[in-house]
Parts: structure tokens; sequence; C-alpha cells
């Protein structure tokens, strides 16, 4: 059941500002640290939101858009879709708001995160990453009961995410570069809306897996592609099948560059990451060092965006055991 949306609007920095002070109390203010790695290669800065509570920047959106919900709606429950972090996000601010949840939970997801979700409160219908995806271009699925947050394509959930972007331009002034995975689009809409609008000559780059780049295809082609060799693989929270055309309206004026990545240069980065500064990233959250390592960045000063560690710790080791 397609519904009729609004039309997309920029996320200004009255909605950023609105969002900080709404979802206070919920998420942390997650640390930038200087990743040392040698005079040869860039100056990298590290914003840790692998520290929030779920383990992944997703509960900021989701606190914004469950904190702004009617209390007629917040009344029937809320439902997303979700490979695992949004779905941890809104389980989590739904929790805290006392309103039931449900996510489509696409069925591949790492273990950690099915069992977070559950232990969150969410009841759960896993499915195939496919029909996953056809039902956030539906915004429907059978059996998924309430008022359905959008884990991407979502005013407030972005407005939320932007948050991270103040947090950025305090602590790091002199940053020359950001870089953000790319999944559905809401991370690098939110962060990109509040640094363009307050710094706009800092460069926004995304990055998604060689097997799951649209964004890089659509910003090639001058339109929203669908990337025909898609591919799972452990990255599980990053690159999609295709760019939605509404994600395609909010992330295009705010995006310089989209880079590709393989997976061994993220499996690389994992290690890195473990290795100089002990943090535990997935897949999704490595991927911005791996591509300012590739030097397509510059030299920095570059925040990479850790976006979340919810990883199995098993497949961890395996994954960083180059």
């Amino acid at each position: 059941m397609n519904t009729t949306l609004p039309p997309v609007r920029p996320i200004t920095l009255n909605d950023i500002r609105e969002a900080r002070e709404r979802i206070a109390s919920t998420i942390v203010r997650t640390p930038l640290v200087r990743l040392e790695l040698g005079p040869e290669y860039p100056e990298v800065w590290l914003k840790l939101e692998n520290l929030q509570p779920i383990n992944a920047y997703k509960l900021r959106g989701a606190a914004n858009a469950v904190a702004m919900l009617p209390e007629t709606e917040r009344a029937r429950g809320v439902w997303t879709i979700s490979a695992g972090n949004a779905g941890q996000g809104v389980a989590y601010a739904a929790r805290k708001a006392g309103v039931p949840c449900t996510v489509v939970a696409i069925e591949t997801a790492p273990a950690a995160k099915i069992e977070r979700m559950r232990a969150l409160g969410a009841k759960l219908i896993p499915v195939a990453y496919h029909v996953a995806w056809k039902a956030l271009s539906d915004r429907a699925f059978p059996g998924a009961e309430g008022t359905f947050i959008h884990p991407f394509d979502d005013h407030n959930f972005i407005a939320g995410h932007a948050t991270m972007g103040l947090e950025i331009l305090e602590d790091a002034p002199e940053t020359k570069m950001v870089i953000a995975s790319i999944g559905g689009g809401g991370l690098i809409t939110g962060v990109g809306s509040a640094i363009k609008a307050l710094r706009p000559k800092i460069k926004i780059f995304g990055v998604e897996p060689e097997t799951a780049a649209p964004m890089a295809l659509s910003l090639a082609e001058g339109r929203p592609q669908c990337f025909k060799d898609w591919k799972a693989s452990f990255v599980d929270g990053a690159g999609g099948q295709s760019v939605f055309p509404r994600m395609w309206d909010r992330m295009q004026p705010l995006i310089d560059d989209s880079l590709v990545v393989t997976l061994q240069e993220t499996r690389e980065a994992m290690r890195i990451m473990a290795d100089k500064a002990r943090v535990i990233s997935e897949g999704a959250g490595a991927m911005p060092l791996a591509a300012a390592l590739t030097g397509q960045a510059g030299p920095g000063p570059i925040v990479c965006i850790v976006s979340g560690g919810n990883i199995d710790l098993q497949k961890f080791c395996e994954l960083i055991d180059l």
C-alpha cells in the first residue's frame, strides 16, 4: 500500500537544534578521537557512534521520530524495517516511551543485532533482504501494525541524525571533510544538512561497498539508479539495492561525492581501528576509514563516522584475521 507522502524539504538548523534538545536525555554525545597513524597517512578523526546505548547512530533519529509522534499514533504502537540498527533504535525509543514496537527484520542480520532487538522488547518478523527493500518502498507489510517509522526516508529521523553534525563542528572546527557510509541515505543527509548549513566549504563524501554502490552509480548517471550486481556481504548496515528517488532528492544537493571501497579495504580498516584505537566496528562503521586511507579524500583533517559496532564478536575476529 503506497501512501501520499509530503514533499521532501530541507532539514533546517532549527529542526536540528530542536531535535538536539529533544533527544539529549536519550543519546550520548559521542567522542571524536584522533586516530594516530603516522605522518604518511591522512589526519583522521573518528566519530564514535558505536558508543551509543544501542552501539549505533540510529538511536539519534529514532529517539527524535518517536518523541515527535502525536499521542494518538503512539497509542497504536510503532513498526519499522531494519537490518538491525534502526530496529534497535526504534525499539529502544519505543520502550522508553512505553510504546509497543514491531520490526520487519532482515533474516540475515547478525545474531547480535537480532538478539538486541528482541531484548529491547521488539516483536520481530524475519524476511529476506529483497522483501524488506520492497517494503521500504511500499511502507507497508502484512502483519506489521501501528505507525510506520521509516528508517531513513523520514524528516524527523534525519533531523535526529543531524545533531551529530553540530557535535563534529564544535569538537573539530578545522575539519575539511566528513565521510559517512550510505545505506538508505539518512545518516549522510542529516550530517550533511547540519554541516553545509554552518560550514558549506566542508566536503561531504559518502562511501559504499563494491558489492552494493547505487549512490556512486547514481551520481555518475545524474539520477537515481538500481545496482544490478548487488550482493550481500558482511557490510550489512550500508549499501542498498537502489537509491530511492526521494532520498536522491535529499542527498544530491548535500553530497560532494560517493566513494567505493572493497571488502578487503573495509576489513583492513576494521583491523586498524581495533589495533590502534581499540574500537570494535561493524563493516558499515569501518568503510569511512577505508575510504580515507585510499587517499581520495585528501590529507585531512577528515572525520570518519564510525556508525556502529554491532557485529558478532566471532565474526569480527574472523574478519580482522588478515
